[in-house]
Parts: structure tokens; sequence; C-alpha cells
């Protein structure tokens, strides 16, 4: 196939039909398109954006390229969550087997991390024996029996999208609205859901920071759910600091066990009921939420997602054990703490550092071939606005030896900032709420 024509056209600001969009894409889906040209169509795209035919040619055709689940009609209705990344998000880890454990289906495709945010296959994976890499007919059969499962995207699903996912984080095309929306969508359309509910992280540790490009993304994909007969939903959420305590592999997992026990963060419990009431409500056709939160909560404290969470653990071969002694997650060989050097209040705590610090500790990916080492991370003790003393504890840093831990240090101080007076009041922990029929703010 010859693409020069393709990109030409796409970098002077014009567009490709649906055709041709169908074309390139199932091409490079067979290696007949080489990652170097394919990467100067994404930056294109990230510079030109996509007309609304492109959008919906480009996601069609990553589906196309693959194959799709599909249930037995008695299976329960089906609802999926994604989000869109962030520091400390393991809310996936939660808010599946809870779904799972009120009576709907969660057929859960997740992804590896992604830039400076974690990937929720990335931790499962640190559940000793965890597999994600089951085949659909293994997903389908696990979810008409057990109502979950939590996999990676295999050969079989959206082909296309996955070798696009690699190239887009090596390529600094990962936050291009278009791109990132025929992407999420590709994969969530091949589920066969009957509902998804979308997670939109906004301030400065998410992809898209700004409010407004996070309600673009989120009408865009909304557009695309309802306009392909899936009812899709978005709220947007806060990433201008991490999510919970835990910023790593093993340390989330163990984090997510703890909220499943109806402990954990505040602010991962709501955020996690917030989404799950949605997903309830939406895949149910019944505008009931108090109800449904209620029902959700009770799940959630009276050990019921617990349970549906070991037996997800045992059906993809992990050990179980870790739910009730998490020490048998990988450890970090260095724990050490980082203190205040003053009195005062945590003006900010920017979580595109902690997780660029948590990369660089091992956490994640800098290049498409690194591995990951599980124990390492950083826990964060305090939240923008807390008031803090001359050596209360920071941070815990996890690493694997005393100079990475050392570098860790320095990232983290320059990270977690204490002055004088508290900074301005953080972002709402859920703000908006996008529908096909418009954007609400939430109470």
């Amino acid at each position: 196939m010859i693409v020069i024509p393709l990109i030409e056209r796409k970098r002077d600001g014009g567009a490709l039909s649906r055709e041709e969009w169908r074309s390139v894409i199932l091409a490079y889906a067979r290696d007949e398109v080489p990652d170097y040209q394919m990467a100067a169509l994404l930056m294109a795209v990230l510079f030109n954006g996509l007309a609304p035919h492109e959008l919906g040619a480009l996601t069609d055709a990553m589906v196309e390229s693959g194959a799709s689940l599909s249930f037995a009609a008695d299976t329960p209705p089906r609802v999926d969550k994604h989000s869109t990344g962030g520091v400390g998000d393991k809310v996936s880890l939660v808010l599946a087997p809870l779904v799972a454990s009120v009576g709907l289906a969660v057929p859960m495709i997740s992804g590896r991390g992604l830039g400076h945010t974690g990937g929720t296959l990335d931790k499962l994976q640190s559940i000793p024996g965890f597999r994600v890499d089951l085949s659909l007919s293994q997903a389908r059969e696990q979810v008409e029996r057990l109502g979950v499962a939590l996999i990676g995207q295999t050969g079989e699903i959206a082909p296309a999208d996955r070798k696009l996912y690699a190239l887009r984080d090596a390529t600094a095309t990962v936050d291009a609205i278009p791109l990132m929306a025929a992407s999420i969508m590709s994969k969530k359309l091949a589920e066969g859901l009957n509902a998804l509910v979308l997670d939109i992280k906004t301030g400065s540790g998410a992809f898209l920071p700004e409010l407004d490009d996070g309600l673009e993304l989120a009408e865009t994909m909304v557009r695309l759910g309802h306009e392909r007969g899936c009812p899709t939903l978005a709220l947007l959420t806060a990433m201008d600091r991490p999510l919970g305590v835990a910023c790593g592999n093993a340390l989330e997992v163990r984090e997510a066990i703890d909220t499943l026990r109806g402990a954990g963060p505040a602010d991962l419990r709501e955020v996690t009921l917030q989404l799950a009431t949605e997903m309830v409500v939406l895949a149910n056709g019944a505008d009931d939420r108090p109800s449904a939160r209620t029902a959700l909560a009770e799940a959630l404290d009276g050990g019921r997602a617990l349970e549906r969470f070991r037996q997800l653990v045992e059906a993809q071969g992990g050990d179980p054990r870790v739910l009730d002694h998490p020490t048998q997650l990988p450890q970090a060989r260095v724990v050490e703490p980082v203190r205040s050097p003053v009195s005062g209040y945590v003006v900010t705590v920017h979580p595109r550092s902690i997780g660029q610090t948590v990369v660089g500790l091992g956490g994640g990916r800098q290049t498409m071939v690194d591995e990951i080492d599980p124990a390492v991370g950083v826990e964060v003790h305090v939240k923008p606005g807390d008031a803090v003393g001359a050596a209360t504890p920071l941070a815990t840093i996890h690493a694997s030896s005393a100079d990475a831990a050392a570098v860790a240090r320095r990232a983290l101080e320059d990270a977690i900032v204490v002055g004088p007076e508290p900074g301005p009041p953080p972002l709402p922990l859920v703000s908006h709420r996008v529908t096909v029929g418009g954007v609400e703010r939430v109470a």
C-alpha cells in the first residue's frame, strides 16, 4: 500500500476517506505498513485532528482488524469501565469484582502502563501466577461462569490498536484526543458490551490536564459509543494529586485488597463507588442511583466483592494467598521514608512527577521493551492542604537499591511541596457527568 500521499494529505490539513482509513489500518495490522510511516501519520493526526467521519472510520477499522466477544443469551447485562490513566489509579482492581458481585457481567480488557501512568495488567501480574493472556473463548467462558474477567488485549482483539497503542507511547502521540478516543472505544466495542462508563482524568497528572480537553474527549467517546449501539457515559475525576496512597504495581494491589475489605483510602473508595453506581444504573436501564450505591457499598463492606476478587485471582492462575497475606506480593529491598523538612502545609503533590519517579525506580517503562519491577514504587501519605510538622512522613520509597532510592528521594522532594500557607484548593474528586444528552456538574 502506498501511504506517503495519505501522510502528506493529513499533514497538510486534509482528510482521508473512510475506505482509506480502513485500508491503511488493516494493512498496518498485517505488517504491510512500517512503523515509521504510521508514526508520521499519527503525528499528523496529533497536529490536525480527525473529521467525524475519519474518527468513526478509524475506530471501526481497528475493531474490524480482529475478533469480538459474543455471549450466551442468558448472560447478565455486560458493562465495563475505562480510565484514561492516572497515578495511583487502581480503581479497576476494586471495581470489576465489585460490579460482578451485584449481578452484572464485566468483561474488562485492560492495558499496560503508558507514559507516567500505571497499567492494570502490570498491577495484576504482580500477583504471582496471574495470567492476563486468556483467549477470547477462555474469557467468554469465565465471564459466563464467574461474571468477570480481567484480560489483556490479545492478538485476537483489535490487533491494529494493540500495535498503535505501543507506537503512540514511543512517539509522544499519546495525548491526541481522536487517537485516544478511537483506541479506547475500539477495544471496548469489541467486548460485546451493553453499556460503558468512562473515567476521564483531568488535572496536572492527566494526559489531558485541561478541563475543556477532558470534556471534549468524553463527549467524543460518548457519541462514538451511542452511534454504535453501546450506551456510554463519562465521569470526569481529579488527577491533580495521586489517587489513594500507593503508586506502584504490587503496592497498588495491596491497597486494592484493603479497599475490597471495606477499608482503603477514602478517595479511592468514593471514585470507585461513583463509577460503579453509574455502571449499574446504565446497564440496568433504571435511574435509581441511591439504591444502586447502597447495594454496592454493602457488597464492598460485607465481603462479597472481596470473595469475587478471590475467585477471579484463582480462575486466572494467581495465588489467592495474597488476599490474606499481602506479604506474598513482591517486596522491595529498600524501604525509606521521605520526611517534611519544615512545618507548614502541603501546597502541591505533583502526580506526574510521582508517576515519573515510579517509572525511574523501574515500576514503569521508558521504552517499549523495558521489564517492570513489580515491587518498587512510592506511597504518598499526604494530600494538598494537609498540615504537617517538621519530620512528618510525606512519602515512603520502595526501591531495588540504595542508589535508586536516593534518586527517587531527590525527585520526591521536588514533587511534594510544603509551604507556610495552603495552596489553591484541589479539584473536586468527581466534577462532571457527560451523557449523550449533555454535560452536567456533579454536586
